[in-house]
């Protein structure tokens, strides 16, 4: 089973350009991937720099036949010309799709920083061994104050799956939205988290939960123990950063540790400001 995360910058490439067929081709080039998850997606977003309001959850949607596609948007405010202008993540998976949510994060106030409404997407995909939980999401870049409670919240969204897992709800046969469906604690969490790999949000994230929560851990330190993570930004002159480093990552349960097989960072594309990371798992 494979995954690819990519913060695609709405196309845009380290040349200023923005061009979605070359996002495309990067994304094939990656070879095959079960589950494709996407950062800085937009939909009819006025004003992003190389951009011409791209409908491009429908494009990366129609580029990828066969998937599924789930979309959220962060933000979702007016375009000034009577429509909606979004932005946000997306993940298209060739596995069934069961449940799917779409969760905003917390963004408490913190007025010296710019920031942005987040979101976070999570889907039931159907792998061999059973269903599994992956979530793609996109943390707040120059807050930390904002961050760190995004990071609060995806470990208590997982606390709660987990819980739900231990002890499903009773359903309710007259009603078929109360069927019982499965969301299992095992999942993979992934995206742009902004964060850095000896930070204080990165040490959270892998912090114990709680009783029968099985914890996140930082697929690279599974894959490549004691090895410095290789950056996933920073490498093709984009107008930023002005340094190399890793904030892209995989997260995986500990009960999925044992099924890793690899995790890369490609970093021969320079169709965004950022570079796709790939998870092998034995599915």
């Amino acid at each position: 089973m494979r995954l690819l995360t990519w913060n695609i910058q709405w196309g845009r490439g380290a040349d200023g350009r923005v061009d979605l067929a070359r996002t495309v081709a990067a994304i094939r080039a990656a070879g095959e991937v079960d589950v494709i998850c996407l950062q800085e997606v937009a939909c009819n977003f006025p004003g992003l720099a190389g951009g011409a309001r791209e409908a491009e959850p429908a494009y990366l949607a129609a580029a990828f036949p066969g998937y599924e596609a789930v979309f959220a948007a962060g933000m979702d405010v007016p375009d000034g010309e009577g429509g909606r202008a979004r932005f946000g993540n997306l993940l298209l998976s060739r596995l069934a799709v069961g449940q799917v949510f779409r969760h905003l994060l917390p963004a408490p106030a913190d007025p010296a920083f710019p920031a942005m409404q987040r979101v976070c997407v999570e889907a039931v995909v159907s792998a061999r061994r059973g269903p599994l939980r992956v979530l793609t999401t996109h943390l707040e870049y120059y807050s930390q104050r904002q961050r760190r409670a995004q990071v609060e919240a995806l470990r208590a969204l997982h606390a709660e799956a987990a819980g739900q897992a231990a002890a499903p709800a009773a359903g309710k046969e007259s009603n078929p939205a109360f069927a019982a469906r499965p969301r299992p604690a095992s999942a993979v969490l992934c995206g742009d988290f902004n964060f850095e790999p000896d930070s204080a949000e990165h040490r959270l994230m892998q912090a114990p939960i709680g009783a029968g929560v099985p914890a996140w851990c930082d697929a690279w330190r599974v894959a490549a123990p004691g090895a410095p993570h290789a950056p996933s930004v920073g490498l093709h002159g984009a107008d930023w950063p002005d340094r190399a480093y890793c904030c892209d990552f995989f997260f995986v349960t500990t009960d999925l540790a044992p099924r890793m097989r690899a995790l890369q960072v490609l970093s021969e594309t320079a169709a965004s400001d950022h570079q796709p990371v790939v998870l092998e798992l034995d599915d």
